[in-house]
């Protein structure tokens, strides 16, 4: 019930503060690229539920022949103005609605696209879903300071299933067994500082703290799923 009025409060506060950003965003957009100043994917919600995601469009309508579900380092998709308000996160402030609505927590596991959820979600991944997901949490700061330089070559898909999701999904299982109100805060600070050192030009990051417990968890798990292959 805390984290429900702490979410309203602070979205609305946030709306509130950041809504002229998402406007002038909103606007450089139109400006920018032919095509709607949103986009509104179908995201996987509490219980994997189905629910519609607020985000500014940061890439073209037409991607052509390219139709992954995951953006690539350097995709072509996205036009210059976009990619600023990626590098910000500026693209994501629309789910502060998601929030206010009820789809979503200022503080919990990313929402993931229902493909990725449907074909790569094992036990851990399913385990994430018990929750409200979040604008900020601790696999969203890893895909944002280490995630996104690995999504290269021809098929960035394959690449963030295999190497990238695993580890993501770890990290917010990890933040599962933690979670409290000052946990929550603390996630705040930290997605707030990391996007505060990338657009300073940082590029290289430490591993988060929860990364040891994270890669005891993907063992325990890989042991246990090849125990009940052998049986």
């Amino acid at each position: 019930m805390a984290k429900r009025l702490f979410d309203i409060l602070a979205s609305l506060a946030a709306l509130l503060l950041l809504g002229p950003v998402v406007l002038f965003a909103a606007f450089g957009i139109r400006v920018s690229s032919r095509g709607p100043a949103f986009y509104c994917p179908q995201r996987a919600g509490l219980g994997g539920r189905p629910f519609t995601l607020f985000k500014l469009r940061t890439m073209y309508v037409n991607h052509g022949t390219n139709v992954s579900v995951v953006t690539g380092a350097n995709d072509s998709r996205v036009f210059a103005f976009g990619s600023l308000l990626r590098k910000l996160k500026i693209d994501e402030l629309p789910q502060l609605w998601n929030i206010l609505r009820g789809d979503m927590s200022i503080v919990g596991p990313r929402p993931e696209d229902l493909k990725i959820v449907s074909q790569h979600y094992g036990d851990i991944g399913m385990s994430t879903l018990a929750v409200r997901p979040g604008l900020a949490g601790v696999s969203s700061i890893y895909n944002y300071t280490h995630g996104e330089r690995m999504l290269t070559g021809p098929d960035p898909e394959q690449i963030y299933a295999s190497e990238l999701l695993p580890v993501k999904l770890a990290l917010e299982a990890v933040y599962l067994e933690r979670r409290s109100m000052t946990y929550d805060l603390v996630m705040i600070l930290r997605t707030v500082t990391s996007i505060v050192r990338i657009a300073s030009g940082q590029k290289e990051f430490a591993d988060p703290p929860e990364m040891c417990a994270a890669r005891r968890l993907l063992a325990r798990s890989t042991r246990a799923l090849t125990d009940r292959h052998v049986a």
